[in-house]
């Protein structure tokens, strides 16, 4: 009976979870809310901040109906759980936070704690991971089908290319001048394919490349250098790094390239003219997602992550599954190879890419493994 006095008051409304329960939930991936019989948010676990990007405090104050709307599926099964004091499982549900953020899909967990219940703990399960995951396995698929057109390319069309080039130069020569722009804009095509097959080629490129232990902080810094001396240089770049970071295992070079990229693609989305064009550069350590290596049991964990964000106005929605194919852009002129490279870059590195946005905002967030010594060079936690 003393026992049971005790459990009720370790989980009673008005008090905090005993130090062992809340230790137990500080340490789960997945994010978890405990709320009272009214619906009001009595705890979460830092999983559940990252994911509701508010902290706990804030979240106390609020009841779940204002976290993420009275009418929401989430505060629906809230109610059904405690007016029938049940465990409900849902997937696959949309939710929306009410002040800002995308739209996530989670299957939901709802119990009830003690007897009689006192409180209700609600669990997410974010199935985008999965999801990101699979559409990760076919940029990669897509990537090597561009790889094998690369090689064609280069061979195919690169040496008749020098011989118009070379066959325009020297007409140029003997015509008048009203045709001499014309033996020009020959030669200017001809090198612009020529330019484009040459980064076709960077996706045929099979040679070994070196990989070292990397602080990643010390990529981002040179590359925030690069940005801001060029085409950041009106733009503000914000940094929010965790300084506890392990060292990630890659090629210094391959990495500056990568996020050269992604913030240039947001300094383009925000435009030169804008006032209060931002990107914000982050770091942290998210454990608990695991990839599969092809042709091995083994897992690796990718951990470390690194957010590119821009306040650009969006993505367009249709665009959002198809970003990292070839050929897919949101440029007039661009060639819709930069992500291609991009994914196929840290696909090698033994990562994913992936990018969520909404109106006002796009983050691309790269998942990254730590570096393991005494692996044959490989990386990642097993």
């Amino acid at each position: 009976m003393n026992d049971a006095r005790a459990h009720d008051a370790e989980i009673a409304p008005d008090g905090p979870l005993g130090e062992r329960a809340l230790q137990t939930l500080a340490s789960l991936p997945n994010p978890m809310l405990w709320l009272d019989l009214q619906g009001g948010i009595a705890g979460a676990n830092p999983a559940a901040e990252a994911f509701f990007e508010r902290s706990q405090a804030l979240m106390r104050r609020h009841g779940l109906a204002e976290l993420c709307g009275e009418h929401s599926t989430l505060a629906t099964l809230f109610r059904s759980a405690r007016d029938t004091l049940a465990t409900f499982n849902e997937y696959a549900v949309e939710i929306v936070p009410v002040r800002g953020g995308g739209e996530r899909l989670v299957d939901v967990f709802i119990g009830p704690l003690g007897s009689p219940p006192q409180q209700f703990v609600i669990m997410l399960q974010e199935r985008t991971i999965a999801d990101k995951m699979s559409r990760q396995l076919t940029h990669r698929d897509a990537a090597r089908s561009i790889a094998t057109l690369a090689a064609m390319l280069a061979h195919e069309i690169k040496n008749p290319l020098s011989g118009i080039s070379g066959a325009a130069q020297l007409l140029e020569s003997s015509v008048s001048d009203d045709d001499r722009a014309l033996t020009t804009l020959i030669r200017d095509e001809t090198d612009r394919i020529v330019r484009l097959v040459n980064r076709f080629e960077l996706f045929s490129d099979a040679r070994p490349v070196r990989m070292e232990p990397l602080n990643i902080h010390a990529v981002l810094d040179h590359v925030k250098a690069v940005a801001l001396s060029g085409f950041a240089r009106n733009l503000r770049i914000r940094e929010s790094y965790d300084p506890s970071l392990p060292p990630v295992f890659g090629n210094r070079d391959q990495l500056v390239q990568v996020f050269l990229n992604l913030i240039k693609n947001a300094s383009e989305a925000i435009g030169d003219h804008s006032k209060d064009g931002e990107i914000n550069l982050t770091t942290a350590y998210r454990p608990g997602v695991r990839m599969a290596i092809a042709g091995s049991q083994a897992r690796v964990a990718l951990p470390l992550e690194v957010c590119v964000k821009d306040n650009g106005p969006g993505v367009p929605t249709d665009l959002l599954p198809m970003l990292f194919d070839p050929f897919v852009t949101t440029k007039t002129n661009g060639s819709g190879l930069g992500l291609a490279l991009v994914a196929k870059t840290i696909g090698s590195h033994g990562g994913i890419v992936e990018c969520e946005s909404a109106f006002g905002w796009t983050s691309f967030r790269v998942l990254l493994p730590t570096f393991t010594a005494g692996l044959d060079g490989a990386a990642g936690e097993a």
